[in-house]
């Protein structure tokens, strides 16, 4: 029987305020979507770190005959001088392996990486290429060292480091999170607001039926459950919708940055955004009962 009236207050609620639950439910969805895309950035930058941390490597491009690099002189690297880089790049703390790419294993795989581009391949020849080693390194985001140790040594044009290359793109994808986490924060703060005026405007319009209750002698939880259920009832029903805009979004725009790298270890996984989903429903639903709770023990005298 108290099971009954509690629901059939909850509707009666939901029914005077549909317009404020409306603009409840949305501002919910979309607070805790942005919030989810938060999250699923900072796991896809977080995936994408392990990912190219597995990859990192260390290019030290070798001299060719002709090159117009200051530290070659026109001169191409002799086989003693490549040895002997060789042995003391094996040497240095902090190498894990050394691979070395001649001038034809780079044209091969320039050709395989440029294949759209039939004019670029037939205008580059094999000595275009300089041969080079790649360095895979123990740590990648200890590079300094084993850096410092080849630069400038007899036959070594140029030593770059694909950290630094991506670094700056992983720098944007961290600002971007925080962004987006802000402005989730922001329209969380926007909810808690929004579903506080509309339990006290759903308080008001219910003032002389919670009059009755008082007189009976009911209790304050008794008195306060239906409005805490509506606002419960917006927050589930926002979070559905957030995790609908989460999935589509997980589809339409991760999945399209993972597919340029080519490789699943690089992509957001289904469990990350179910992960994602729980926690925004249950933040959203605790902002939705927290809300109503507050508002009620300041506006609601029982």
């Amino acid at each position: 029987m108290r099971a009954n009236f509690i629901f059939s207050e909850v509707w009666i609620g939901l029914r005077r305020n549909l317009t404020m639950t409306i603009a409840v439910i949305i501002t919910v969805a979309v607070g805790m979507a942005m919030l989810g895309v938060g999250l699923m950035i900072n796991a896809q930058v977080s995936t994408m770190k392990r990912y190219w941390d597995d990859k990192v490597e260390i290019s030290v491009f070798l001299c060719t005959k002709g090159s117009a690099m200051p530290d070659c002189n026109g001169k191409a690297i002799t086989p003693a001088q490549t040895n002997a880089l060789k042995t003391l790049i094996e040497g240095t703390p902090g190498v894990q392996e050394v691979f070395f790419e001649s001038q034809a294993d780079a044209y091969k795989n320039f050709k395989e990486t440029y294949a759209a581009s039939k004019a670029l391949v037939e205008a580059t020849r094999v000595e275009d290429l300089p041969a080079s080693f790649r360095i895979k390194l123990v740590d990648p985001d200890n590079y300094q060292p084993i850096i410092q140790a080849v630069k400038g040594q007899p036959g070594v044009a140029q030593v770059t480091d694909q950290k630094e290359l991506i670094g700056k793109f992983f720098d944007m994808l961290d600002t971007l999170t925080i962004y987006a986490l802000a402005v989730a924060i922001i329209l969380v703060l926007a909810a808690a607001l929004l579903i506080g005026n509309t339990v006290r405007l759903s308080a008001f319009n219910r003032r002389r039926e919670t009059g009755i209750m008082r007189l009976v002698g009911a209790s304050n939880l008794y008195i306060q459950l239906p409005f805490i259920m509506e606002g419960t009832i917006a927050g589930l029903i926002g979070g559905v919708f957030a995790a609908v805009i989460l999935i589509v979004t997980k589809v339409m725009l991760f999945e399209e940055i993972a597919g340029y790298f080519g490789d699943a270890t690089a992509q957001l996984t289904w469990n990350d955004v179910a992960q994602t989903i729980t926690i925004t429903m249950i933040i959203g639903v605790l902002i939705c009962v927290l809300a109503s709770f507050v508002t009620l023990r300041r506006y609601l005298r029982v």
